[in-house]
């Protein structure tokens, strides 16, 4: 696909929306009022509903949410037409999380999280091209076309990971680590509704509490966990008071602002050795758990249509930006195409690269220089050299 000049501009501008960027201080701030349900405190005094940004920081959010759903919409397809194997699970109607999330936080802070990571990974630094291939299996994908949807890795992102609830200690892990070097950074670990009730998720609240480490527990509340509701699932689905020696906050997870408000004072918080924190970011998707649900068997059809008209993130962005006349509608439409072209031109590149070569198979198993003995196939002849 040729472009004109002025489009690779827009491309470019739309690319950069996921490298971490600053608004000077003489910026222009305006002041957008958050409605007073949308952060809910538990044993502790809740951040401002006074939210401060500039233009470009309002119209950076909303490029990398546009550029997210696009790349979602993207890999659907993909998927659809059998280019995608496997596992795929889209955060489609999840957007604001990974855009508000690092919104409040630097690189040196650090994220991990369960599936549904494609946008915490692009967020991260991750490029669309580099997740569109590791989706399809691409040995130019992130883990090299070997860990498809669920295993996805940036600097300071430590996936994608498949076992449900499992990387919440591992998060507590990566926050010791900070405590003991004294980086004076932030860790957030992310896990679902469905992976609350997991025994190993209140091991690691005891364990961060007791050492005060600079942790924040945040749960995705997307209502379902797989096909099962919260309220039949859990006999308190009020996640942020899980906990009663952690404090929490519950927010309206469709806003990113929202989020970003409250990601920035749960940093602050933990990051001034107060111990840990539990936020629960009320959330939901618009497809199924993953590409093999249709979403529509333990939820009507009205329900889904009523979350997209009236909490969709991108469009209640939208109508924020146009409300305070910080950026006109055209500008906006812009943006949107121009995010249309730009996850094309990622599509179609990732589209020509090669897959892994079989000897791949023996490759990325050990750190360098602690590879183990050869190992003997099914068959006495068989000698593998694992690297």
């Amino acid at each position: 696909m040729r472009l004109s000049e002025a489009s690779r501009l827009a491309l470019r501008q739309v690319r950069g929306a996921f490298v971490r960027t600053y608004a000077s201080t003489s910026a222009e701030l305006t002041t957008i009022t958050l409605p007073e349900d949308s952060i809910i405190p538990h044993n502790i005094e809740p951040p401002s509903l006074e939210v401060q940004v500039t233009k470009e920081e309002v119209v950076d959010l909303y490029k990398q949410m546009v550029t997210i759903r696009r790349m979602e919409t993207t890999a659907d397809g993909l998927y659809k037409s059998k280019q995608i194997r496997g596992f795929c699970h889209l955060c489609t109607g999840q957007e604001a999380i990974p855009v508000g999330l690092e919104a409040a936080i630097t690189p040196d802070d650090h994220v991990i999280t369960a599936y549904r990571c494609h946008g915490f990974a692009m967020v991260r630094g991750a490029t669309p091209y580099q997740v569109l291939a590791e989706l399809m299996g691409k040995v130019t994908g992130l883990s090299r076309g070997k860990g498809g949807s669920m295993h996805m890795f940036a600097k300071n992102f430590y996936g994608g990971n498949g076992i449900v609830g499992a990387q919440v200690p591992v998060g507590t892990g990566i926050a010791f680590t900070q405590k003991y070097l004294n980086t004076g950074a932030a860790t957030f670990a992310l896990y679902g509704d469905g992976a609350a009730n997991q025994g190993q998720v209140f091991e690691a609240y005891n364990m961060s509490a007791l050492w005060k480490l600079p942790i924040v527990y945040v749960c995705e509340n997307n209502l379902y966990g797989m096909g099962t509701s919260a309220n039949r699932s859990s006999a308190n689905s009020k996640y942020y008071t899980r906990c009663e020696y952690i404090p929490g906050l519950r927010m309206n997870g469709m806003d990113v602002l929202a989020v970003r408000q409250a990601c920035k004072f749960a940093k602050d918080w933990v990051t001034a050795e107060k111990g840990p924190l539990i936020l629960e970011m009320v959330t939901y998707r618009y497809g199924g758990h993953s590409m093999s649900d249709p979403g529509t068997t333990y939820r009507t059809r009205e329900e889904i249509s009523h979350m997209r008209s009236a909490n969709d993130p991108i469009t209640g962005l939208r109508q924020r930006i146009l409300d305070h006349n910080l950026v006109s509608d055209t500008e906006l439409k812009q943006i949107e195409k121009d995010a249309r072209s730009y996850i094309e031109e990622e599509k179609q590149k990732a589209l020509k690269d090669d897959f892994p070569s079989p000897s791949d198979l023996y490759t990325d198993v050990y750190l360098k220089g602690s590879e183990g003995k050869p190992l003997r196939g099914r068959e006495r002849e068989e000698i593998f050299y694992f690297q």
